[in-house]
């Protein structure tokens, strides 16, 4: 039977610093769920779609939904955070982008311990989940 190879079991610092801002990004976020959610469900700020009729949309395709409501796809929800129910893509849109972040913490130590393929790999995933959720190419964001 041959040796195994003398791995740790340990975490890296980097893998720690993604684990600490991931816990602490998913804690916020899964506050402001609930906060943005108590907002809509008390009538604190009034609705785009108002409860009455959300359920006439539940059975509509995206693009008919987007149509009939005359809501644009996209990142045009941003501008309509005045309406309790555009306000709950806030922590949504946060969560989704705290991988980003993560990725984006880790690299100057990659960099700085040497491992420069880790560091390259981290930040190009970075910006290749950044420029997907962001629409440029047509794509994602949506």
């Amino acid at each position: 039977m041959a040796e195994s190879q003398n791995t740790s079991l340990q975490a890296t610092p980097e893998q720690l610093l993604y684990a600490k801002i991931l816990e602490k990004g998913m804690y916020l976020g899964l506050a402001l769920l609930l906060v943005t959610f108590f907002i809509y469900c008390f009538g604190i700020l009034k609705p785009y779609i108002s409860l009455d009729s959300i359920s006439e949309y539940w059975g509509m395709t995206v693009s008919d939904y987007l149509h009939q409501a005359d809501v644009e796809a996209g990142w045009a929800w941003l501008g309509m955070l005045n309406y309790a129910d555009f306000l709950n893509f806030v922590p949504i849109a946060m969560l989704a982008g705290l991988t980003v972040i993560c990725y984006l913490a880790i690299v100057p130590g990659l960099f700085k311990n040497g491992d420069l393929v880790m560091a390259v790999l981290a930040l190009l995933e970075a910006v290749i989940l950044s420029i997907a959720a962001s629409g440029i190419l047509g794509s994602g964001g949506h």
